[in-house]
C-alpha cells in the first residue's frame, strides 16, 4: 500500500510494507523541485535515516531498474 500527498513544497509518497513478516518500517519519499529524499525509521536506534538523491541520480536509478548488469552513463539531452 502507498499514499501520495501534495504539500506546499513537496510531493510526499509513503510506502507501507504489508507483506508477510518480517515487515520493514514505512519508507517516506519527499520529492522537491531540486532533489528527492528517502526516509526510514531505523528501529535499532529509533532514528530516522535520510538519503538525498539529486534529480540526475534519481533518473539514473529509474533507468538502472530496467537494465542488465553493467556500467552505464545516460546520454544528456539538450533542452
Amino acid at each position: 500500500m502507498f499514499t501520495i500527498e501534495h504539500e506546499f513544497d513537496a510531493t510526499v509518497i509513503t510506502l507501507v510494507d504489508e507483506g508477510d513478516a518480517p515487515l520493514q518500517e514505512d519508507v517516506i519519499i519527499n520529492a522537491f523541485e531540486e532533489c528527492v529524499t528517502i526516509e526510514q525509521l531505523d528501529p535499532r536506534t529509533d532514528e530516522v535515516k535520510t538519503i538525498t538523491l539529486s534529480l540526475t541520480q534519481l533518473n539514473e536509478l529509474a533507468a538502472a531498474l530496467d537494465l542488465p548488469e553493467g556500467v552505464y552513463r545516460l546520454a544528456r539531452t539538450q533542452d
